[in-house]
């Protein structure tokens, strides 16, 4: 909903409370591996590195499922972007944030923009 306007992001802090609290409360735990991936991609989509830190810990509890590799991966590639630049440079335009030169050069590469 929204894709490619600053209105996508717009309740990503509401996502993230509510996937926190879930997570907490065990109800990732109560639903098939496929499932729990709902409940990770706020964390992963977050531009806080603690975010990003425990996306990775959680996602990486579905490592074991060789159909949720790719998920496991995404979440990999979302927080070394985060680990890098502090933000998703890919959001810079829809933002009106302005892209530093070190972000410009990643962009221009293939697979930069999730």
């Amino acid at each position: 909903m929204f894709r490619a306007t600053p209105q996508s992001f717009a309740s990503d802090a509401k996502a993230l409370a509510s996937a926190k609290a879930a997570v907490a409360a065990g109800f990732d735990n109560q639903v098939p591996p496929l499932a729990r991936v709902f409940f990770y991609l706020p964390f992963e989509h977050s531009e806080a590195l603690a975010d990003q830190q425990r996306s990775l810990s959680l996602f990486g509890l579905l490592e074991q499922y060789a159909d949720l590799e790719s998920f496991v991966d995404y979440a990999r590639r979302h927080a070394a972007v985060i680990e890098r630049f502090g933000r998703f440079p890919h959001r810079n335009a829809l933002l009106e944030r302005t892209d530093t030169a070190d972000e410009e050069d990643f962009l221009r590469q293939p697979g930069s923009v999730f």
